[in-house]
């Protein structure tokens, strides 16, 4: 059953409405996921929204109309090959969303379960949802681990993150990196990738959680599904304002200034 796991506090005066669907939050949190919600939800109030998490697990329908952005992050094989069983039933729906430019990040063991398979630490091979291409192999006695630094080229972004996976992930030709290894593993260890970006879907291998480090990324997602559902000309603060800003009352001095700077 669909529940609420978070919601914004609702003695404010909003802008704007943002729906998360924090997909299988009950079990694929191993390396600490709700982190991610949590930034996402603290940059969107930043920026005049009212939040609402749904966790939507096993037995649930993903109702992509519904949401905003979507969150899908990282467990063990374990986990991984319980929800690999309900994955089918939402894939349509999954498609649907990231095919009309739906905002998405998946983390780890989200991230490989998007393409087509991977193959888990004993060998076995799990299907994935096939709706990207990408695919993961394993490695037999060794794990990335360690510090990693990327550059995004597109955005002219860095994050930085820590990585801790047994898998190799290879993109398909219609996916970017999320950025190039200036250090660490990335997505193989081979071709100096590391994550995804396709339309407006992101994923990574970075644990920690990821949002927590690069604030900068939580931004471009938040103002991602924002501009989506109400426009792009909205006026919203930017990513240098909305770190200096502690109340409310803040966020609407920044936005009255942003819209006048439009009219």
């Amino acid at each position: 059953m669909v529940y609420v796991s978070l919601q914004s506090p609702t003695d404010r005066d909003y802008s704007y409405e943002l729906r998360i669907a924090h997909l299988y939050g009950d079990l694929m949190n191993t390396y600490g996921d709700n982190g991610n919600v949590l930034m996402l939800k603290y940059v969107a109030e930043k920026l005049g929204a009212r939040v609402t998490v749904d966790i939507v697990s096993m037995g649930d329908e993903l109702i992509p109309e519904d949401y905003q952005l979507i969150f899908f992050g990282g467990g063990q094989d374990y986990e991984q090959s319980i929800i690999a069983k309900d994955l089918p039933r939402k894939r349509q729906s999954l498609e649907t969303y990231i095919h009309n430019d739906g905002v998405l990040l998946a983390i780890c063991g989200g991230y490989q379960l998007l393409g087509q398979y991977y193959i888990e630490a004993g060998g076995r091979k799990i299907d994935g949802l096939g709706i990207l291409g990408h695919y993961t192999l394993n490695q037999e006695n060794n794990r990335f681990i360690g510090d990693i630094k990327i550059e995004n080229e597109t955005f002219n972004e860095t994050y930085y993150g820590f990585e801790n996976h047994q898998g190799r992930t290879f993109l398909s030709e219609d996916e970017k990196p999320l950025g190039r290894v200036v250090y660490g593993n990335g997505n193989n260890g081979e071709d100096q990738t590391e994550g995804l970006h396709y339309k407006n879907v992101f994923g990574s291998y970075f644990h920690g959680p990821i949002l927590s480090r690069n604030a900068n990324l939580a931004y471009r997602l938040v103002t991602t599904a924002l501009r989506k559902t109400y426009g792009q000309d909205i006026a919203l603060a930017t990513y240098d304002d909305i770190l200096s800003l502690e109340t409310p009352e803040e966020y609407k001095d920044i936005k009255s200034k942003a819209e006048m700077s439009q009219s």
